[in-house]
């Protein structure tokens, strides 16, 4: 039986750049923006990194299918560069593939960039847009749109559990409030400002019941990761930042199309966590995590989520949002940085940024975000549609 990657991989540097509509910024700009900050971090030279991973999704309009642009851009030393797109977990991907170099004994230093531009190069409009889950589903799902594939999620899981759409949408409101009080405390956040469940209630509808403040943002941005040997990077940190697992889970709709699947709970994060959670040695997942960045596309999409990764009861991550379980005061903090409802999504970038905000809360640099004592962090991403899903989920820890 494979023994996984546990602490055979730790995070020398990390760099995040500022998220939001960045018109002025090409992709170019915003990785070396990203990577000069993980440079930093890291304290090496750049002719130290043997390998990268380039995460991009839709920003091949401006980009292309290689890694090549990051090569040029970031005028890394004639080494090897690959390109990587998994949907939403695109960012997470090329993370792993450094890691997996750096756990294999391929090469001592990988570097995992993720970046997209979504503002002006058109996302939802230009040519090639509209073809992301292919042709065939454009016969099979004309009228699909992310906001309506999740709005059914939200709508069945208050029919099972018996939850009015007062209740429901007033815990939904609540998980949006939280962010964006966590955003407003985020200098790099898309998104600054604070709102109040009644806002979140009274904003227009985008596909009932989510409404204008239940869906993230589109944004522009890029984040990197440094990954080396554990004991490469002591010499650097005393107590590095360790990769405890690194899962991915992708379904063939199975769910949809084979099974009673009820769209009420994600296969591919049940998957995922259950599978990081033994590679990490986490046996009581609600007991040990000390913080949680989840794909929160859509403020349902972040409830069935403490549910998929065994931290709410099926059915009752309502009664933990109303306590306040997840708020930054709480037992587990989730969304420290503000999430993708309000830091952004950049897509390729997203995975990587989510392990940027665990890796800073682990060293303790969040600033006025700080969790007290984290020593157990998790990060999630959510690509594609509820039944054609790919997940990934990252525990790290020190």
């Amino acid at each position: 039986m494979a023994t996984g990657i546990k602490d055979k991989v730790a995070i020398l540097g990390m760099g995040c750049t500022r998220f939001g509509e960045r018109w002025n910024d090409g992709a170019e700009d915003l990785m070396v923006e990203a990577f000069q900050e993980a440079l930093q971090d890291a304290g090496i030279e750049k002719h130290e990194i043997e390998a990268a991973w380039l995460g991009t999704c839709f920003d091949e309009v401006n980009i292309g299918k290689s890694a090549i642009p990051m090569a040029q851009a970031l005028k890394l030393p004639n080494i090897p560069v690959t390109r990587v797109e998994n949907f939403c977990a695109t960012g997470t991907e090329a993370f792993r593939g450094a890691c997996y170099a750096v756990a294999s004994g391929a090469c001592r230093i990988a570097l995992a960039l993720g970046v997209e531009k979504l503002k002006d190069t058109g996302y939802g409009g230009l040519p090639g847009f509209d073809t992301a889950m292919g042709t065939l589903n454009r016969f099979i799902l004309p009228n699909f749109t992310a906001p309506g594939g999740f709005a059914l999620m939200a709508t069945r899981y208050f029919a099972k559990y018996g939850i009015s759409p007062e209740e429901g949408k007033m815990a939904l409101a609540k998980i949006s409030t939280k962010s964006h009080r966590c955003g407003a405390l985020n200098p790099k956040a898309h998104l600054r400002k604070e709102i109040s469940p009644e806002q979140v209630l009274k904003a227009p509808i985008i596909a009932w019941p989510l409404g204008l403040f239940d869906c993230c943002g589109v944004s522009d941005g890029a984040a990197a990761a440094i990954v080396t040997t554990p004991d490469v990077a002591r010499a650097f940190q005393k107590n590095p930042v360790l990769v405890k697992s690194l899962q991915i889970a992708a379904t063939s709709g199975e769910e949809m199309l084979t099974t009673r699947w009820d769209g009420t709970y994600l296969k591919t994060t049940t998957e995922a966590a259950k599978r990081a959670y033994a590679e990490a040695g986490i046996a009581k997942p609600r007991e040990e995590l000390s913080v949680l960045e989840v794909h929160d596309c859509f403020s349902i999409t972040e409830l069935v989520t403490y549910e998929d990764l065994q931290i709410s009861e099926r059915g009752r991550a309502i009664r933990d949002i109303n306590e306040g379980f997840f708020d930054l005061e709480g037992k587990i903090p989730c969304q420290s940085d503000g999430g993708l409802k309000c830091f952004g999504h950049p897509i390729g970038a997203s995975g990587i940024r989510m392990i940027y905000e665990v890796y800073n809360q682990l060293l303790h640099r969040a600033g006025p975000r700080q969790i007290p004592d984290p020593r157990l962090g998790l990060t999630h991403n959510l690509g594609g549609i509820p039944s054609f899903s790919v997940c990934s989920v990252g525990i790290f820890g020190l």
